[in-house]
């Protein structure tokens, strides 16, 4: 499952990495977009295949920044 953004912005944090369990509405990382930091929820449960940005990498909306699977 992929991951993506909806809004242009900054990675602020990442906080998982590959391997990492996961479940439902955790926060894998948090951006800025617009001024204001955004947490990007897990949609499901699973494990963490891809993190693709790293803090500071600029995000286009419709990125995909995580896989869970």
């Amino acid at each position: 499952m992929d991951v993506k953004s909806r809004v242009p912005g900054k990675m602020l944090e990442i906080n998982v990495k590959v391997g990492d369990e996961v479940h439902e509405k955790d926060v894998l990382g948090v951006m800025e977009a617009m001024k204001m930091r955004q947490s990007i929820a897990c949609p499901a449960n699973g494990s963490v295949k891809e993190v693709r940005f790293a803090v500071g990498d600029r995000v286009n909306a419709g990125d995909v920044m995580f896989v869970i699977e």
